[in-house]
């Protein structure tokens, strides 16, 4: 049997991998489109700002992004697994317990976040982007935040009701609202407000837009009097909220450790540097954007098999997505490596060149993130939430230290070697802590069949 004929006869045996690639599809075709919308409104961005400019515009969006998430819940996890649980077994006004819980929280946190931008604002202007006086730009923008008021539960309970064609028609319309206005700001010389006008006009849409869909959906999961429901209807308080607590803390965590890099290259060298780096991020992330509707489409198809106890299925599962991330993966490293300096020059220009030696030493710590996009979701379903978090804490702090000692000394080429470092170390660690928790449900299984 050839290897096409083999992937069509799992094709079509494999029902669980075609449900999962099936609500992919629609995120998929979404994120191809919004794809080259994302790279017009990036070269046109770069174009518009220069390097400084742009590395300005990278501490201003990433400051608010980490100002978001400083406080978040991550809560669109805690949706997905009890909500979603709770809806498989039945039990309506239990999973409407759970998104009530989650929306309310992520409303509160969202106006603490916005405040604490205003008052930061300064010293981040000062430190970010070197001059105290861009504060303004800093809450300005800041005003993503309380746009995405109940994003992450909106878009969880999206997931779990299967609502993914709505999202993907959201995605693409912000995305061809953003690119519209840089295009704009591009030709008509506006400069940093407009751009930073852009992002925020397609964060609201998104935002606006994913909240009305989640109202309407929970009206029809849980019926019309749902946010009367009681919250003692909760599952059990500890669980319940050690899982939101650790998931929290796991976020804090990525956000000085993963999601601030960009700051901290502002901060140890200069905006320069950050528009290089910042380059580097955005050529990444077209990598992962393929495989992003995967993420959201297999943690409620990876939560539902570990409720079942269907071992083998999940295996088989997690196996056949990695196959499909590996190959994405795969394919755009030899594309950058082979033509990443013709396509940065003729793209975004010459002087962006020296983008591409950070984004080849980011490609390996990203490409194992994307390759294994399941680990996360695999270890949470699995009701093991300390575990990543400890293992990111420690890996964590070991990259934080050594980015004093080595960054203002090797430069951005440091920070990338540090931040692959740390995805290759982490990931692998909890990658194997999932496979190994799987191995052992078997076991227990296969031993219980025995004693029957």
């Amino acid at each position: 049997m050839s290897l096409w004929q083999k992937a069509i006869a799992i094709w079509r045996e494999d029902n669980l991998l075609r449900r999962v690639v099936k609500n992919s599809s629609y995120l998929f075709s979404s994120s191809t489109l919004s794809i080259g919308f994302n790279i017009i409104a990036s070269v046109f961005s770069t174009r518009a700002l220069d390097v400084f400019g742009f590395g300005i515009l990278a501490a201003v969006t990433t400051f608010a992004a980490v100002a978001d998430k400083l406080l978040s819940f991550r809560i669109g996890e805690l949706v997905i697994k009890y909500a979603g649980q709770s809806l498989a077994q039945g039990e309506k006004e239990r999973a409407a317990a759970v998104f009530k819980t989650a929306a309310l929280t992520e409303l509160g946190v969202s106006v603490l976040s916005y405040l604490l931008i205003v008052l930061t604002a300064p010293l981040a202007a000062f430190y970010f982007a070197k001059d105290a006086r861009l504060a303004p730009f800093f809450i300005f923008y800041g005003l993503i935040v309380p746009a995405g008021f109940i994003y992450e539960s909106s878009s969880a309970l999206l997931q779990i009701s299967g609502h993914f064609r709505s999202q993907a028609v959201l995605n693409l319309a912000q995305s061809v609202v953003t690119a519209g206005i840089v295009f704009y700001a591009y030709f008509s010389g506006a400069g940093l407000q407009m751009v930073l006008t852009a992002y925020l006009v397609g964060k609201t849409i998104t935002g606006f837009g994913f909240a009305a869909l989640a109202l309407r959906s929970a009206r029809k999961l849980f019926g019309s009097g749902w946010w009367r429901v009681s919250l003692r209807l909760l599952p059990p308080q500890q669980e319940f909220w050690t899982f939101a607590f650790s998931s929290n803390f796991s976020g804090t965590i990525n956000l000085f450790v993963r999601d601030s890099d960009i700051l901290w290259i502002n901060y140890f060298l200069s905006p320069l540097e950050g528009g290089y780096y910042k380059l580097a991020m955005s050529i990444i992330g077209f990598m992962m954007m393929p495989i992003d509707p995967f993420i959201k489409t297999s943690f409620p198809e990876i939560s539902k098999a570990i409720a079942e106890r269907a071992w083998e299925r999940l295996r088989n599962l997690l196996r056949r997505l990695t196959a499909i991330s590996a190959s994405v993966t795969l394919g755009f490293g030899l594309v950058l490596l082979v033509a990443g300096q013709w396509i940065i020059g003729l793209v975004y220009g010459v002087k962006f060149i020296p983008a591409l030696a950070p984004a080849l030493i980011l490609l390996i710590g990203y490409g194992c993130a994307n390759i294994f996009f399941w680990n996360r979701p695999l270890i949470l379903a699995s009701g093991k939430p300390i575990y990543p978090l400890l293992v990111m804490t420690f890996a964590g702090l070991g990259k934080i230290g050594l980015s004093f000692w080595l960054v203002p000394r090797y430069g951005m080429y440091a920070q990338a070697a540090l931040m692959s470092a740390y995805f290759v170390i982490t990931i692998g660690l909890i990658v194997w802590q999932g496979l190994h928790e799987i191995d052992l449900q078997s076991k227990i299984i296969h031993q219980e069949a025995q004693i029957l």
